[in-house]
């Protein structure tokens, strides 16, 4: 049993390699929920997709997407513990993010190719921390084209693949923390935790701007949600084993 947010969640969350056996045989019974740590070039469906087989289990959902291109804390609920997705997904959310300044891409993230170059040696931490402190607080963001966002039922990625870009609506988040982890120009490691439906591709894509040398997300590590940290996730492959090991 755990409390996060003051909320209680009474039924089994693998953490511990070690609990692998009971855990899995109170699956369909009382439902469960298992921490990973997502690999890169992952979808977060991938990660759904995998662990069904592993367990054996139809219904499987996790608790908020992260990119391919990011790493980090996954929760995946199954069976009867799917009613609390939404808790999960309610928790604040803490991320290690890597930004490039200098640059810009069409995705705001490493995978679309550089562009507006540009020089970043006259920058210096004290005036990159200035402008993260102006997005602490309530903010409003513009959602990356390339997202799940859907418009008249499109997801708005396949209209950006198309070359389109249309109009997105601002939509209200919270940042709670935002700091400066270390920096080595161009790249600029932030701390971040935030709320729910925060765009870490946004906020890197804003603050290059407001740096006047544009911005794009390198690389993104989600370290924690609420009171669960990525220190106590496993990787697939590890569950992979586990599985392999208790059928042996």
């Amino acid at each position: 049993m755990r409390a996060t947010d003051g909320k209680i969640l009474t039924r089994e969350v693998l953490t511990d390699s070690a609990a692998y056996g009971a855990w899995l045989s109170a699956l369909s019974e009382t439902g469960g929920a298992a921490l990973v740590d997502k690999d890169k070039d992952w979808t977060s469906f991938d990660v759904v997709a995998k662990l069904r087989g592993i367990v054996r289990m139809k219904k499987i959902g996790h608790a908020g997407t992260l990119d391919p291109l990011a790493t980090g804390l996954l929760i995946v609920c199954f069976g009867k513990m799917t009613k609390s997705i939404n808790d999960f997904q309610e928790q604040t959310k803490a991320y290690r993010a890597v930004v490039k300044l200098g640059a810009t891409t069409k995705t705001d993230d490493a995978e679309a190719p550089e562009e507006n170059i540009a020089a970043t040696d006259g920058l210096t931490s004290a005036q990159i921390q200035d402008v993260l402190n102006g997005y602490i607080g309530d903010i409003k963001q513009i959602p990356p084209m390339f997202s799940a966002i859907k418009k008249n039922g499109v997801p708005l990625y396949k209209l950006a693949r198309k070359g389109q870009e249309i109009e997105r609506e601002p939509r209200s988040v919270s940042i709670y923390n935002l700091e400066i982890e270390s920096l080595a120009l161009p790249l600029c490691t932030l701390h971040i935790t935030c709320s729910k439906g925060t765009y870490i591709r946004s906020l890197a894509r804003d603050v290059g701007a407001a740096l006047g040398v544009g911005g794009y997300l390198a690389d993104l590590r989600r370290t924690s949600i609420g009171d669960f940290s990525v220190d106590d996730a496993l990787r697939i492959n590890e569950i992979s084993q586990l599985q392999t090991q208790l059928q042996a």
